[in-house]
């Protein structure tokens, strides 16, 4: 039989995150690669989730999402953010933030059209985009002064005549940075200027540090017409298996991602969907603990891997911090990442899969801080004996 795959879904394969937790398990590393956190979410929230399964909540939920949930992101957007959605027709509830992504890009992209997204990037982008037939047309993230953050020139040189949509991811994830009034202000004008549909993944919306605080694109003046604003609970409520996610956006668009959305997974678990709405209305402050346990555990991180010899970017927000490994004599972070748990019984992530020109990602790792404090110490101790080797090229 002949190759059954699509030739455009070839180059994907296995996730990395599938490798390098199956190397994990193999070798009984502490695995700091795949961003889910140890521990539970708020304990009202996982009972509300009980009961509904005791109370019958256990078949189709509606198509567009449980009203009580979609009355509750609806609030949601407005206390937070003043943005009004009508929870009848402009929020839609989705598995997950990917599948929302999925599900905007193929309902807004012909073949041949292109969208331009911010590298590195979260993987299911890529695969997305080409699910759809469309182009990438990447824009790099580079360090300046200690953050990543993007050309202006660069971006308005991505955008061509078939350009038809724009990923923005903020907080972003791998490289933790928020971005700025700024640069959100001067992606707004392109998409003004160039008349472009802006996705934007805003799942670790609660998760930034340090102050710094999360503007979503949408509040920016012209934006909230011409954008799809995508989260999810599984970050801000430490439940990522629940895979309730949701967007709000004007009805066309999401009349749009709804009518590929019903053909993809017609409609979410309905028990996790009443148990997000409670935690929406009553668990923000739990998530506001959680956001200070978790700077405090970036903190922890970073420490652990400066004694180590790694060259640290703090992040701003999410789960994950990113470093540079050319200061321990290595120059490729995907070798590192795969000698890592013989060299120091520890498993990252190499971030230069997540770039479509991988070059300019491979002196990069990404390690996850979002797990128990004595993982967190455990890593640190095995990579200490990183700096006490001889240098590497690898």
């Amino acid at each position: 039989m002949s190759e059954p795959l699509i030739a455009r879904m070839r180059e994907f394969g296995t996730t990395v995150f599938a490798e390098m937790t199956a190397l994990a398990v193999r070798t009984g590393s502490v695995n700091l690669g795949q961003g889910f956190p140890d521990t539970d979410g708020p304990p009202a929230m996982l009972e509300r989730a009980i009961e509904a399964i005791r109370g019958g909540a256990n078949q189709y939920p509606p198509g567009p999402g449980v009203p009580e949930l979609r009355q509750a992101i609806s609030e949601h957007r407005k206390e937070h953010y003043g943005l009004a959605y009508d929870p009848d027709g402009e929020v839609l509830v989705t598995v997950g933030a990917t599948e929302a992504i999925a599900a905007t890009v193929l309902a807004v992209c012909e073949p041949g059209d292109e969208v331009v997204l911010f590298e590195p990037y979260y993987d299911s982008y890529a695969a997305a985009v080409a699910l759809a037939g469309a182009v990438r047309r990447p824009v790099t993230l580079r360090p300046v002064a200690g953050r990543f953050t993007f050309d202006p020139a660069e971006l308005r040189a991505a955008v061509g005549p078939r350009t038809r949509a724009i990923i923005v991811n903020s907080p972003h994830n791998p490289t933790g940075t928020v971005l700025t009034r700024a640069e959100l202000e001067e992606i707004a004008a392109v998409c003004a200027e160039r008349d472009l549909i802006a996705i934007t993944d805003e799942v670790y919306e609660h998760l930034t540090f340090d102050g710094v605080e999360h503007i979503p694109l949408a509040t920016l003046p012209g934006m909230r017409e011409r954008t799809v604003m995508i989260s999810s609970s599984g970050k801000t409520f430490s439940a990522t298996g629940w895979k309730v996610g949701w967007i709000c956006a004007p009805p066309a668009l999401t009349g749009a991602v709804q009518t590929v959305k019903q053909f993809l997974t017609f409609t979410a678990g309905a028990p996790w969907q009443l148990a997000v709405a409670h935690a929406l209305r009553h668990e923000l402050p739990w998530v506001a603990a959680l956001r200070q346990d978790l700077q405090t555990k970036r903190d922890r991180l970073a420490a652990g891997l400066r004694a180590a010899g790694f060259d640290v970017l703090p992040p701003s927000g999410t789960y994950f911090v990113q470093t540079d490994i050319r200061p321990l004599g290595f120059t490729d972070g995907l070798t590192l990442a795969r000698e890592l748990p013989a060299l120091a019984g520890v498993v990252a992530i190499p971030t230069q899969v997540f770039y479509d020109r991988p070059e300019y990602g491979r002196h990069f790792v990404r390690f996850a801080f979002c797990k128990k404090d004595e993982v967190i110490d455990e890593a640190a101790a095995r990579l200490a004996s990183l700096g006490k080797g001889a240098p590497r090229t690898g």
